[in-house]
């Protein structure tokens, strides 16, 4: 989807996110089948948990990328302002610590047998997970403050409504929110005996909460194509540039349609 956009002079560079999110998915499945077949294998099995955790991260990211689009849209001066746009930062740095984390406690755990470090290293998954719950939730925190602060004057960018872009990132935001929650209740439940196992640790809970969500997120983002509807021009650096970019756009674009034409016609 990234080199046709390109082919037409059309930059969306979310477009790659979700090319790295499809082959971290792919990895993810291949490192679980050699782990099925080598189920001794702590190596494989640190790796295929990695992969499992990691890849999603990419969609909560994108995620909050299209909510900070729609917020600058419906609310520009607070969108835009110098204490958000840090804020932004932080959060994205911080995904990368979340994840550095849990990946720091899952190798240590599976490689000590002190049962005060293995405490430690869950204390900190906890940590983490529920510190991307709260992450997955800022996507629908920037649409009700776009929708239900005071309106102020609206900027337009890509294609389609807004609403219809609102709707194509409360759908994945849900079942992004939904995943997260999935895997920080059953880590926050008390573990129990492998013998009598939660309805939540079956294989079928795991992949359809994990795998057969992250499918419909991709479906929604791809059929939904956001690469045309959260589409921003180079260079917005403040309010109002989503609209006068946009417009500059289209006036080239209708320039270059007619000497097009022009040139046919000659």
């Amino acid at each position: 989807m990234f080199r046709l956009n390109r082919r037409k002079n059309h930059k969306f560079v979310i477009s790659m996110f979700l090319t790295g999110f499809c082959m971290a998915r792919v990895v993810t499945l291949v490192l679980r089948i050699a782990w099925a077949n080598r189920q001794h294998s702590i190596g494989l099995a640190i790796a295929a948990n990695i992969f499992v955790n990691a890849g999603i991260l990419i969609i909560y990211i994108i995620n909050l990328i299209l909510a900070q689009r729609i917020l600058r849209g419906k609310q520009p001066r607070i969108g835009w302002h110098p204490v958000v746009r840090i804020t932004y930062k932080i959060l994205y740095c911080s995904i990368g610590a979340a994840l550095a984390m849990v990946i720091t406690s899952v190798v240590v755990s599976l490689y000590t047998q002190n049962t005060h470090t293995r405490s430690i290293c869950r204390d900190i998954q906890l940590t983490a997970l529920t510190y991307l719950l709260c992450f997955t939730c800022l996507p629908l925190v920037h649409l009700a403050a776009a929708y239900l602060l005071p309106k102020s004057e609206e900027e337009t960018f890509g294609q389609g409504s807004m609403i219809s872009k609102t709707a194509v990132l409360a759908m994945t935001s849900s079942l992004s929110l939904l995943i997260t929650g999935f895997k920080a209740g059953g880590a926050w439940t008390p573990p129990r005996p492998a013998t009598n196992p939660r309805w939540y640790d079956s294989k079928a809970s795991f992949y359809v909460f994990n795998f057969t969500l992250e499918i419909c997120i991709l479906c929604i983002m791809v059929f939904g194509r956001i690469d045309q509807r959260f589409y921003v021009p180079d260079g917005c650096n403040g309010a109002g540039d989503y609209t006068r970019l946009q417009q500059q756009a289209e006036v080239v674009s209708a320039e270059k349609s007619d000497d097009i034409k022009e040139r046919g016609e000659l």
